[in-house]
């Protein structure tokens, strides 16, 4: 050990409690900084699932807008007296459009939902820690 030669005296051993209060602070830290990475890679998957669920109620919307289109297109058939055939094939394109944009919106919201996942990063680092604690690296 070197000595400090202005005083003359060996630099201080840290103690057994200073030693403890410093892992105790460090695990503290290390506790939050943990939870703060599940939190915001949560938020990143929640975000998603919420944008995939909004896709969902939109694509049911559309399709109770089709089946709203549906019914008024047959009860045009059941009157049909031979004269507007062409407004009931606009109603049924119309249907048909609805019909595909509901499918256009299901597609997104699947894609958006398989972007939901875990946090994997916090996860794994929270695996290492009972080794960091037994003193393998």
């Amino acid at each position: 050990m070197a000595t400090d030669p202005l005083t003359d005296q060996r630099p201080e051993e840290p103690t057994i409690g200073r030693l403890i209060k410093d892992a105790q602070t460090d695990f503290s830290t290390l506790i939050r900084k943990e939870i703060q990475l599940a939190k915001s890679e949560l938020k990143v998957s929640v975000t998603a699932g919420g944008t995939g669920a909004a896709f969902f109620a939109v694509a049911v919307f559309l399709l109770i807008l089709a089946i709203i289109m549906l019914s008024v297109a047959l009860a045009y058939f059941i009157h049909w007296n031979g004269e507007g055939l062409d407004l009931h094939w606009a109603f049924l394109i119309v249907f048909g459009l609805y019909v595909f944009a509901a499918v256009v919106f299901v597609w997104v919201g699947i894609r958006k939902f398989k972007k939901v996942k875990a946090p994997e990063r916090a996860i794994e680092q929270g695996r290492e820690i009972p080794k960091a604690l037994k003193g393998h690296a």
